[in-house]
């Protein structure tokens, strides 16, 4: 094994999280490193969370956020949950800033346990989501599943939360929907240049929706918090639902609250399970304590 850094398995929501310590160093952690994790029983993760040093003043780290399938990410809101988890038993403190690629967030633990991060602001303009051609109105665009005449899925909301999403609305169980098998076509549809995240969202009440997602990346995941903020935004946005709001994932319950501000703020828990050592280059790893 090459030069080992620390790391720990953890998860928001069932949504699987590595977190590794890269502070100290200047390299990164690799695709492969990344692939060979992801296939591992106990390693296996949704995204990979890597702490690097800050370059910025006032900006406590920077994150490197690494899909399953070695691909990076701008955001992912549960990943930063367990990042700032991780970090408050270290040092004890409870609020951070964040460089991700989608920007400067701010993250803090609260009362109880759980995790608030300020997730930024939305952004509606097509060509910032982005999307390969213009839609004046991008609360609800032109694209469908199925017959013409009978699609299954059509006219989604779509945002950027820092990473393109789209979320098509539906009026009955989001479990209905065999998104494993139109989550891959929409994910690379030739609408988003970028690929996107594809979320089914149903309105539950005015304050609550279920929600499931297929992440660019990583695919079915138990939990997406960009997703859910994207979800939530959308549903206010298009008068749906108010500006706080529960969203219900295949993982329990996440808060949205789409401020005054513009600012959305993603409020959940995370958990550790167990941790070790890897090496960022080639995935070989080590567990140091693992919880049954």
């Amino acid at each position: 094994m090459g030069s080992m850094v620390p790391f720990a398995k953890m998860n928001g929501l069932g949504n699987d999280i590595v977190v590794i310590d890269m502070r100290g160093r200047t390299d990164a952690v690799t695709p492969g490193a990344a692939i060979a994790l992801a296939a591992g029983e106990k390693t296996g993760f949704d995204q990979i969370m890597a702490i690097h040093d800050s370059a910025i003043s006032g900006v406590d780290y920077r994150i490197d956020i690494l899909n399953r399938d070695g691909s990076r990410a701008e955001a992912c809101g549960n990943g930063t949950r367990c990042v700032v988890q991780a970090l408050a038993a270290e040092t004890g403190r409870k609020r951070f800033t964040f460089k991700t690629l989608a920007g400067i967030l701010t993250a803090e633990e609260t009362e109880g346990g759980l995790i608030s991060v300020d997730m930024g602001r939305p952004e509606f303009r097509w060509d910032r989501i982005p999307l390969a051609e213009e839609f004046h109105d991008t609360s609800r665009i032109e694209l469908q599943i199925g017959p013409i005449d009978a699609p299954v899925l059509h006219s989604p909301s779509v945002m950027s939360m820092g990473n393109p999403h789209a979320i098509f609305w539906v009026a009955d169980d989001v479990w209905s929907y065999d998104l494993e098998r139109f989550g891959p076509l929409l994910e690379n549809h030739p609408i988003f240049p970028e690929r996107a995240n594809i979320s089914i969202a149903r309105v539950i009440d005015d304050h609550t929706l279920d929600l499931r997602t297929w992440e660019r990346g990583a695919g079915l995941t138990r939990a997406c918090g960009s997703g859910a903020c994207a979800a939530a935004v959308s549903a206010a946005r298009t008068g749906r639902t108010g500006r706080t709001v529960t969203v219900n994932v295949p993982g329990g319950p996440l808060l949205i609250d789409w401020r005054g501000d513009d600012h959305v703020i993603m409020t959940g828990p995370a958990e550790w399970e167990f941790s070790g050592a890897v090496d960022p280059l080639s995935g070989d790893w080590q567990a140091e304590e693992v919880v049954a």
